[in-house]
């Protein structure tokens, strides 16, 4: 899975947030903000990667056990399927 075309992820005033451009901006027209964890899951997401690629690459680069990065991705990913945001 990997993110839509059409959404970008932008730093502002210290959060990121990720908006929408060009097509995509007709059927999506919030944003969405992000923590730390969600702009590195975000990131990962820019190529085709699986659940368990990015519950790898989460617990490589962060302190969190396996069972907490199963929790995090699935709800990251869900919150993104729920928004139409995964191709």
């Amino acid at each position: 899975m990997k993110i839509k075309d059409g959404f970008m992820l932008r730093k502002v005033g210290g959060q990121y947030v990720v908006v929408a451009f060009g097509e995509a901006s007709r059927s999506f027209n919030g944003i969405i903000r992000l923590n730390e964890t969600g702009k590195f899951l975000w990131e990962q997401l820019s190529a085709d990667k699986s659940e368990e690629e990015l519950r790898k690459a989460l617990t490589e680069e962060y302190d969190v056990t396996g069972a907490q990065a199963v929790t995090d991705v699935a709800e990251f990913v869900g919150a993104l399927k729920k928004a139409a945001l995964l191709a």
